[in-house]
């Protein structure tokens, strides 16, 4: 698996216009093979920009990209290959989607990497079984299916092509709480199953503190902090100084600890709320 080196990455829209912005600022990072890590960060942070350099897809004004030590950029004629090592799908994924039935769309990448019928065949079949589309779905016309079942289809074909790097950029944008979850238990199959780098992108800390191990924070154009989910969620008051925000649970836990309720402060998701607060209360009373 691969592990990813950014160094002095700069990108800037707009060069000699009146509308010239830095979008991307002198960002250092570095993300070890096989991390889970949520992107969060207001609208025009630099979080989508930076995604689109990790696989070539925009190349910086200056700095570098690294996969593995090797600048991803030093040989032009590597960088399709490195969009197979580093797959990315875009928010509203569904648009990404062209071919007439739903197995010739996600095989799409991978027979584009050669791989033999057979090698192209099982992936299909795998990666649609980790998506949660049953086999029947396979011949049917992605363009017939529901906006999660799109979405599916979209997120399958990047998988299929078993990316060393795994990048959602809001894969959940616009779904109802039910598809949203269903969606995130998938990818992190997905990620358990490959050992796969995984970032995923979201303006939702609740989805960001279930799933991911290190949080990088962006903030016009640059890296506000890189940490374990406890640490970042623990600088809640500068969070909020940049317009974001800690989890709803754990600003309820925070009003719950002034009230005199013991409560950790590393509480970012509902069920760590609930035995915490079942285990007070069992305490008061003497209870098991």
């Amino acid at each position: 698996m691969a592990t990813i080196q950014i160094e002095q990455l700069t990108y800037c829209y707009g060069i000699g216009t009146p509308f010239e912005k830095i979008a991307v600022d002198h960002v250092n990072l570095e993300i070890p093979a096989g991390t889970f890590v949520g992107v969060i960060g207001h609208t025009g942070s630099g979080k989508s920009t930076l995604m689109q350099h990790l696989n070539g897809l925009l190349r910086p004004i200056s700095g570098m990209v690294k996969l593995d030590g090797m600048d991803i950029w030093a040989d032009k004629s590597r960088i399709r290959q490195i969009r197979f090592r580093v797959g990315l799908v875009f928010q509203y994924p569904e648009s990404q989607i062209f071919e007439e039935t739903v197995e010739k769309d996600i095989a799409y990448g991978p027979k584009n990497m050669g791989l033999s019928e057979e090698e192209v065949a099982a992936r299909v079949e795998d990666t649609a079984s980790i998506v949660g589309l049953s086999k029947n779905i396979l011949k049917q016309s992605p363009f017939l299916l529901s906006g999660g079942q799109k979405r599916r289809v979209a997120i399958a074909g990047v998988m299929a092509m078993h990316p060393e790097v795994l990048i959602l950029d809001e894969p959940t944008a616009g779904l109802d709480p039910l598809g949203r979850e269903e969606i995130l238990r998938e990818i992190a199959l997905y990620r358990e199953k490959t050992g796969a780098t995984v970032l995923l992108v979201s303006h939702s800390m609740e989805d960001v503190a279930r799933y991911v191990e290190k949080i990088l924070v962006m903030n016009q154009g640059k890296v506000f902090c890189y940490d374990t989910v406890a640490n970042v969620f623990r600088r809640a008051a500068e969070l909020q100084q940049i317009g974001l925000a800690v989890p709803q649970i754990t600003r309820v836990c925070m009003a719950l600890r002034q009230k005199g309720i013991p409560l950790s402060e590393d509480i970012f998701t509902v069920e760590q709320a609930k035995q915490q607060i079942l285990a007070f209360y069992h305490g008061k009373d003497g209870t098991a």
